[in-house]
């Protein structure tokens, strides 16, 4: 696919970079044409917020809500599409009560909870019975893994996840970790979903994927940026290019992690991380205002 480095647009005052695509610039032109018909949509973790060892400590780069304030009032919408529950993510953002963002949803949970900076209203349904089951089970598995040291659990309301980033060895702990939580998650209904030092139990059909397809769909979207740096952006990865198939470009970006080297692969565009999503934003906003 060519070289994935960012670079600029020397015709333009904004510092827009250039995708290394095809298909890339192709879905950067078409939302630069028609932003009012144009999604972007955001990861929450990685990308819009700097990866930390504790995620309870995640914050949004405090640059993001005033660039996310400045593009949203001139495209169809922002949609920040995370795992998180919702209203988590609402608040680790900033999200709530911020002049500009009232074509920002958030959609936690992959797409299962939804929330509308318009009007601030929560929508949700109830867990899968799986999740209630895999949390009573979970800290007795880890006990006696072997791997339990350092690892600990994240409640996600619709999900649990398991982190290994503050173990001794966490790639090791990760590995040991898979196959008896794939199990735990199966015999459950459940799947497992890994991350950058995490696995996530979750139900299935639940993933960015679906989530941005049903969106781009529900707004007649013209074109759509999907950002995001984790395996689990993949699914989101994939609909922009079914989307691309079907006559709606598409512009993928990487918030580049050297940890995911598959999503920078598939990238029309990799910028440095949240600081780069942030300088993209920033430019997008400038470039169609």
């Amino acid at each position: 696919m060519g070289s994935h480095q960012e670079s600029t647009r020397d015709d333009s005052p904004d510092h827009l970079p250039t995708p290394a695509t095809e298909a890339g610039r192709a879905g950067l032109d078409a939302l630069l044409a028609d932003p009012g018909r144009a999604v972007v949509a955001l990861d929450f973790d990685g990308t819009l917020a700097p990866i930390v060892a504790d995620p309870d400590r995640a914050r949004a780069h405090p640059d993001a809500v005033p660039a996310l304030a400045a593009l949203a009032p001139e495209v169809a919408a922002v949609a920040v599409i995370t795992g998180r529950p919702a209203e988590v993510a609402v608040h680790h953002g900033g999200f709530a009560g911020v002049a500009g963002l009232d074509h920002l949803v958030v959609l936690g949970h992959y797409g299962a909870e939804r929330w509308d900076a318009a009007t601030g209203t929560l929508t949700a349904p109830d867990p899968h019975p799986g999740v209630a089951a895999v949390r009573a089970e979970l800290p007795g598995l880890l006990e006696h893994s072997g791997a339990g040291e350092g690892t600990w659990i994240e409640e996600k309301g619709h999900a649990v996840a398991v982190h290994t980033r503050r173990a001794p060895e966490p790639q090791a702990a990760f590995d040991a970790l898979r196959a008896p939580l794939t199990g735990l998650a199966s015999r459950n209904g459940l799947i497992v979903e890994p991350g950058r030092m995490v696995l996530e139990l979750r139900p299935p059909g639940m993933d960015k994927g679906a989530a941005l397809r049903e969106y781009v769909r529900e707004l007649g979207a013209a074109s759509v940026l999907y950002a995001g740096d984790d395996l689990g952006d993949l699914p989101a990865f994939d609909a922009v290019d079914t989307l691309r198939t079907q006559h709606t470009p598409g512009l993928l970006v990487c918030s580049g992690s050297d940890e995911v080297p598959t999503l920078r692969e598939r990238a029309d565009l990799v910028v440095d991380g949240p600081e780069g999503v942030v300088k993209l934003l920033r430019a997008l906003a400038a470039y169609v205002a």
